[in-house]
């Protein structure tokens, strides 16, 4: 026996003399691999054929994860190579992945094999390998295959197309274990990556579905791809909304008979190779892989043995090796440079071998992309892909990406979300919150099914903890987006998470119905009643007849003793029309002039004087309180002012957030009670812990108790437009009905209407914020989005269009009176209607006394010509008046008239 092993290595060295390199290898190969086993035999039988001989040819097989098993096998071969002086030169390691793989690795650093791998697994995740020096790294080779490559598609894709989200199905020709925590890494694309199971092929899809994922790649055969296209069609997941995209090895498109039709698939495949090996397994570019690399590797050794750089190594079996003891020596080959030599020199059918380093050696070749009608199966190529970790994907037109769409849910809320009919009759929605979202759209990319929640509220929780709205419908993932004036509250952020608030602080706020101040333009006779205005226009008439008749039948007025106070100034005579005139004077600042000359007369005057100041004291008194005690009027200005009084019903909607404040509160103001009732009905207490307590009777306020309590039996109006017919029914903003709502809603009624007002400051004040399903990626998307348009004003502007600038805006209502405001001309114009009047009737008088004296008629009798008188005429005249005056006046009773001297 040793005499044959003596002769068969000198035949060896022989052959090695001649130029014939003898090579022995050992192969760990995957039971489930079979292609590098046919790639293998092919290339030893065609290098056979070109002076190379493989004497010592050894193989190893992983069967699964029994790695006792597959270490045993390597040490059985590579003992019997030592044994049969065949000492290994290369191993060649095709395990795919999994511990079989690592094995290998452990087994091939421990005894400083050359080895050339072709495991699946980027830089740093061949663990044994992890750490080797440069020197281990000349004969310690690792080439990417394909399969390894080929899903670095995705990441590309992703890349250039901005995908947001991606799900991934493989069958079993990749291997996608190591590519879950690098495939996508530093992509902004969430991602699953799922092994397909045939049998339940629609329950995975739809799990992608309910997990908001709308991009599928499925990475398999043809066979596999058409599967998968098919369930899809069942589910009808084709549309603007999904994206579908195949990448295989094998020739020919997928094709679906179920999709309808506009249907269509991304495919990218392996540009086809010329020269590739005939008789190639499928798929092809897989088995050109193994067959390039095992053929330069061999060619390789092969030209290093010609050269005499192959060193001569030392081997130790697997039962002598000890770690960290026994231990072979670094070989001092450096295998990878004549690798890459020969790669060059010889470059495969399909592109040359990139050899680089361990996790990034792989090669080159190139797919391209095809979009594929699934109805008619045609193809047109839209882009180009290098395969490599980080080449991007060329596209010559813009491949057919998905649009993401979410579906938003809303509740009608003037200003912030409006439905209306448009003119072909579409229900379509508009309003701030409306704008909002558009505006973020253009800054995330994505479209929207927005649709009205069914029961119209926000979402509230019940007793049982079961919810409704718009909150209910992002709990059972019916809507990805809750959009309205929707208030951030803690039991909310339980289930829902929320993006920074888009709006100020919103609170709660009391609707009443506008006082309406009664205005008339003659209110300055309303100050006195009518009964008083009587008396004092009968007073004036007395008055001044009484100073007429006083003054005509008194021997000491001017107009019987003219001849006395003929040298005064003033020479007035109080006739009829000048007391009316006198009486009338003496009641405005002008005065009344002249009084009477006779003693009667003047007390008339003067009583009227006095009549006449306490009349326009009053008055002026009255006049002044009339017309600002009614701007002076004390309404309800808080919540605290409402619970007070007992003439103005309140509540707010039945099951609002409104509703619910004070339903919380009256419940925690119970609990205080209940709490303090424990403590001080405790019988166990001592008597001085009993007087501690004893200093406050109730000390828990019941404010809020009694506020729902008037509440419940003013009744809950079911919806606003309840609660605003009851509002405007109010007789007076005094007694009533106040609606309690969220301040917005309030605001926009008080915008849009001119009988309504808002009344006091808000209280449980909260933002408002866009809602999304818990842990959904819209969150950080949103909240980006909306930092951006804060930073660029963009909402201040949203709020200026629907508030300042609101169509609906009333600009027409009346300025409400405030007490710093003057008097109104609708309260006071009536004095300017007096003075017109009054010029009225002196224009009309003008021009009556002009007619009379002017343009009345002439009479047509002739008058005598009287002679002149003489002087004796005019005594004699002279005397008879005077003899006349005595026998009036003077004479009687035979009492001479004495004389009178100025009683004044």
């Amino acid at each position: 026996m040793v005499l044959l092993l003596l002769m068969m290595s000198l035949l060896s060295n022989l052959f090695s003399a001649l130029g014939q390199p003898t090579i022995n290898y050992l192969h760990v190969n995957d039971d489930r691999n079979l292609i590098p086993n046919k790639a293998l035999k092919q290339v030893v039988s065609d290098l056979s054929k070109q002076r190379m001989n493989f004497d010592g040819v050894f193989k190893a097989t992983a069967n699964g994860s029994d790695v006792e098993a597959l270490i045993d096998s390597m040490c059985l071969g590579y003992n019997t190579s030592i044994d049969q002086n065949k000492k290994i030169h290369v191993v060649l390691d095709t395990t795919l992945q999994d511990v079989s793989s690592e094995a290998v690795k452990y087994f091939t650093r421990a005894l400083e094999l050359p080895t050339v791998s072709a495991s699946c697994g980027q830089e740093g995740d061949l663990r044994y390998w992890r750490n080797i020096d440069k020197k281990q790294e000349k004969y310690l080779i690792q080439v990417l295959p394909p399969i390894d490559t080929i899903p670095e598609f995705i990441r590309s894709f992703c890349s250039e197309q901005n995908l947001t989200n991606a799900g991934i199905l493989f069958d079993d020709t990749f291997i996608m274990d190591h590519k879950y925590k690098s495939l996508l890494q530093n992509v902004p694309t969430r991602h699953i990556i799922n092994e397909i199971k045939f049998q339940n092929i629609a329950k995975q899809l739809s799990t992608f579905k309910q997990r908001e994922v709308f991009n599928y790649f499925i990475l398999g055969r043809i066979d596999t791809v058409n599967k998968v296209l098919e369930a899809a069609a069942d589910m009808e997941f084709y549309g603007r909304q999904f994206g579908w995209y195949a990448v295989t090895q094998d020739e020919g498109n997928p094709s679906c008979q179920k999709c309808g039709k506009g249907a269509s698939v991304l495919h990218v495949k392996p540009n086809d190779a010329e020269g590739t090996v005939l008789g190639a397994e499928n798929p092809k570019l897989t088995y050109q892989f193994y067959y390039e690399l095992f053929r330069n590797t061999f060619l390789a050794i092969g030209q290093m043995m010609d050269e005499g750089s192959w060193p001569d190594m030392q081997y130790i079996p697997c039962e002598e090796y000890e770690e960290n003891e026994n231990i072979p020596p670094v070989r001092k080959l450096n295998l990878l440079d004549a690798l890459q030599q020969i790669s060059m020199q010889n470059p495969g059918a399909y592109g040359q071998m990139i050899l680089s380093s361990n996790g990034h050696s792989h090669m080159q070749f190139n797919m391209t992309a095809f979009n594929v009608s699934l109805s008619d199966n045609s193809a047109t190529e839209v882009g180009t892909w290098a395969a490599d970790l980080d080449s991007p994907f060329i596209t010559n037109v813009k491949p057919s990406v998905p649009v993401t769409q979410y579906t938003v849910v809303v509740a009608l809320q003037q200003p912030f979300v409006i439905k209306y009919q448009d003119e072909n009759g579409n229900t379509e929605f508009k309003g701030y919150c409306i704008d909002l979202i558009n505006a973020i759209r253009n800054i995330t990319n994505f479209e929207i099914e927005i649709y009205e929640v069914a029961d119209g509220k926000f979402g509230n929780m019940d007793e049982e903890g079961r919810w409704n709205g718009m909150i209910k419908d992002l709990i059972d993932k019916k809507a990805h987006i809750a959009l309205g004036a929707l208030s951030v509250m803690a039991e909310r952020e339980n289930v829902v998470d929320f993006t920074v608030p888009y709006y100020d602080l919103v609170g709660i706020t009391i609707l009443m119905k506008k006082p309406k101040t009664p205005t008339s333009l003659f209110k300055f006779l309303t100050v006195l009643e009518n009964d008083v205005w009587l008396c004092i226009l009968a007073a004036y008439f007395f008055t001044s007849f009484l100073m007429w008749v006083f003054d005509r039948w008194s021997p000491y007025s001017y107009q019987n003793n003219r001849e006395k106070y003929k040298d005064d100034e003033e020479k007035r005579e109080f006739d009829l029309k000048e007391c009316l005139w006198f009486c009338m004077t003496s009641l405005t600042p002008q005065g009344g002039g002249e009084a009477p000359k006779n003693l009667s007369g003047r007390l008339v005057a003067a009583t009227w004087w006095l009549f006449g100041f306490i009349i326009i004291a009053s008055y002026t008194a009255n006049l002044a309180a009339f017309l600002t005690v009614s701007r002076l009027d004390t309404p309800v200005e808080s919540l605290d002012d409402l619970s007070k009084q007992y003439k103005i019903q309140y509540a707010p909607i039945a099951n609002s957030s409104a509703h619910v404040y004070f339903q919380r509160m009256a419940a925690i103001e119970n609990r205080f009670y209940e709490i303090w009732k424990d403590m001080s009905l405790n019988d166990s207490l001592s008597e001085v812990e009993r007087a501690k307590l004893a200093v406050w009777d109730y000390p828990v306020s019941d404010k809020y108790t009694k506020i729902l309590q008037a509440m419940t039996e003013a009744g809950f109006p079911a919806t606003i437009e309840e609660a605003l017919e009851r509002v405007r029914a109010s007789k007076s903003s005094s007694e009533g009905f106040a609606f309690i709502g969220d301040a917005t809603d309030i605001r926009y009624q008080v915008l849009t209407n001119c009988d309504l007002q808002m009344v006091g400051e808000e209280f449980s004040r909260k933002p408002y914020a866009i809602a999304v399903q818990q842990g959904s990626p819209l969150k950080d998307q949103f909240n980006n989005a909306i930092l951006q348009l804060l930073n660029k004003r963009k909402l201040e502007k949203l709020k200026e269009q629907w508030w300042s600038q609101n169509p609906e805006k009333r600009n027409d209502c009346e300025k409400q009176d405030d007490q710093s405001d003057g008097i109104s001309i609708q309260n006071i114009g009536g004095v300017f209607i007096v003075i017109f009047v009054g010029i009225g009737l002196a224009c009309i008088t003008l021009a009556f006394e002009y007619w009379w004296y002017k343009l009345r008629p002439q009479h047509n009798a002739v008058v005598e010509a009287a002679p002149p008188r003489t002087k004796s005429d005019s005594l004699q005249a002279l005397n008879m008046m005077r003899s006349s005056f005595d026998k009036r006046y003077g004479r009687r009773q035979g009492v001479a008239l004495a004389g009178v001297t100025n009683p004044w």
